[in-house]
């Protein structure tokens, strides 16, 4: 942890002498020289990739610290924390490469990795969720492979040199539309979105490392090194309008849902849509920032979920809680900090990147659609946490009278308080580090206080839906297929696991029903044996019946013996 913290601050201290200085190093690594061959590996050092790595493992050391005491009673504790740190050496492979192949290694590090986290608690919910995870992202991982491939044409798989020069050739489109598969998969947009909610049957620490900061992340930060791509082309609308859909789609799921992690996972959802549609208008920097932002409010906010669901006996169900701000004071503080970041509670980290990206929205050329997800998906936001914090925080504790609640977890409390700090100034220190230059954006009054006003309805509208005494007037519930399908994501967890398989597994019956145990068991082995056994039968029939017959066939059969000896 200590080595971790040791880095991030040095990653950290670089990347602002980077920044300041507008510098990019461009490191080649001569592996093996072999007669005319040579391998080389490049590494890029600029102030994106050293901010990213400086953050990611300033995350990973928390959260390893943090692990002390929420994994204290695993026997494998040090598995775990081998898998973790073997999850931030792929993260940091993949930020610092310039190179296709080099990104397939720490992409392919990051999938194998994860599948492990999310089966560490060996049931049967556990494997489905990682092989629905392992196998939407290797998806991705084929795209990659595809774009490698095509690659070829160039005589090198360092991306960086051609973007700029090619940008409008046919072969670059290609590498482009590969690239954005790879990055839909891992960052979970539609119609990949099913394996983000289900990939929180891994321990609480690995969500809030891995479905926050890094593994999710990885798909956007691939996408802003390609971001010339996206401008001003057909692959730019695409994601714009998959990425809005994605943001609105989880949105209207976490209103519906009661599984804390499952919430938090689909705010994670919501603002990976956030991001990826922000970058598909081109805006690159904004997308890098809400980024970082996020990765410190959202892993502080599953950091805090592990800690009351440590304490509620390992129950996730935002029903049993309620009135945990007077049992669990410093952790429902830090909690709350961090929902109000992630609604976007002015000058907290979640303000700056969320009110600059929304306002950049309202001065750009959108349509009414994209404008309408952006702002309603705001709200949606809004209207979640307020919903969460109704559930959880006020009211009396609906669990069972003996229980343990305590807030005595003093290493969980430390890990959670160094991100709090985090979550408070992070957003105002990154908007000064990363936009120097402080630009005006001119609005009227109304369009300014539009973003306040669409947070302030969506938390009024989260606790009101959610108030008990109002509980029978909520109709929502009245209609059980449009709840229903809100409430399962578009029913895309259904889309990827049962009408994927049923097709093939239906086929397969058919094939196996007619063919195996058919037309081929008649053909073959079945038949005749039926048919030996027939023969058999009748044969035994005239020997029981007739001695005489039986005589005759007897003479019969040395007389065809004869003839047949003779004639050879």
């Amino acid at each position: 942890m200590c080595y971790l913290i040791l880095i991030s601050i040095s990653c950290f201290l670089l990347s602002l002498n980077f920044l300041l200085n507008d510098m990019v190093y461009f490191i080649e690594w001569e592996v093996v020289s072999l007669n005319s061959i040579s391998i080389v590996m490049t590494i890029l050092f600029d102030w994106m990739s050293l901010l990213f790595m400086s953050f990611v493992l300033m995350i990973a050391s928390l959260v390893i610290y943090y692990s002390k005491e929420y994994m204290m009673s695993d026997v494998n504790l040090n598995r775990f924390i081998m898998l973790v740190l073997m999850f931030v050496l792929s993260m940091m492979l993949l930020i610092i490469s310039p190179n296709l192949i080099s990104i397939l290694l720490g992409w392919d590090g990051l999938g194998l990795v994860s599948y492990c986290l999310v089966i560490y608690f060996q049931n049967i919910k556990s494997y489905n969720a990682g092989m629905l995870t392992a196998l939407s992202n290797r998806i991705g991982d084929v795209a990659l492979l595809l774009a490698i491939a095509w690659m070829l044409n160039y005589g090198g798989w360092n991306y960086i040199f051609y973007l700029e020069v090619m940008k409008n050739e046919y072969e670059m489109m290609i590498i482009g539309w590969l690239v954005m598969l790879a990055a839909m998969t891992k960052s979970a947009q539609i119609p990949f979105s099913s394996w983000l909610p289900a990939a929180m049957a891994a321990p609480t620490p690995v969500s809030a490392l891995v479905h926050s900061s890094t593994l999710v992340t990885a798909g956007v930060y691939l996408l802003i090194r390609f971001n010339i791509l996206l401008v001003d082309s057909w692959m730019g609308s695409f994601l714009l309008l998959l990425s809005g859909l994605t943001m609105f789609m989880a949105g209207l799921g976490a209103n519906f849902e009661f599984d804390l992690k499952k919430i938090i996972a689909l705010s994670t959802l919501s603002q990976l849509g956030l991001m990826m549609s922000i970058l598909s208008m081109g805006f690159y920097k904004l997308a890098m920032f809400h980024l970082l932002t996020h990765a410190l409010f959202k892993a502080l906010l599953f950091m805090c979920a592990g800690a009351i669901i440590h304490n509620m006996n390992n129950s996730q169900d935002i029903r049993l809680m309620g009135g945990l701000s007077i049992h669990m004071p410093l952790t429902s503080a830090c909690f709350n900090v961090s929902n109000l970041a992630l609604c976007g509670m002015p000058f907290l980290a979640g303000f700056y990147s969320k009110d600059l990206i929304l306002e950049i929205v309202m001065i750009n050329h959108v349509n009414m659609f994209s404008f309408f997800l952006y702002f309603f998906s705001t709200g949606l936001t809004v209207c979640y946490s307020f919903r969460l914090v109704y559930y959880s925080m006020t009211g009396d504790l609906n669990c069972s009278s003996l229980n343990m609640l305590n807030d005595e977890g003093w290493v969980m409390l430390r890990g959670m308080c160094g991100l709090l700090v985090m979550s408070i100034i992070g957003g105002s220190m990154l908007n000064w580090l990363i936009f120097m230059t402080p630009d005006m954006i001119c609005l009227p009054i109304y369009m300014k206080l539009l973003i306040l006003l669409v947070c302030i309805m969506g938390g009024l509208f989260g606790y009101l839906i959610s108030l008990s005494n109002l509980y029978s007037i909520n109709k929502s519930y009245n209609f059980y297929n449009l709840t229903n399908f809100m409430g399962s994501m578009w029913f895309m967890p259904y889309l990827s696991t049962y009408w994927i398989i049923y097709f093939p597994l239906n086929c397969g019956q058919v094939v196996y029903k007619s063919f195996d145990q058919g037309w081929s068991e008649y053909f073959g082995g079945q038949h005749l044996y039926k048919k030996l056994v027939n023969y058999s039968q009748f044969l035994f029939l005239i020997h029981n019946n007739s001695l005489k017959i039986y005589l005759m066939l007897f003479v019969l059969w040395i007389l065809i013996l004869m003839i047949f000896f003779t004639f050879i």
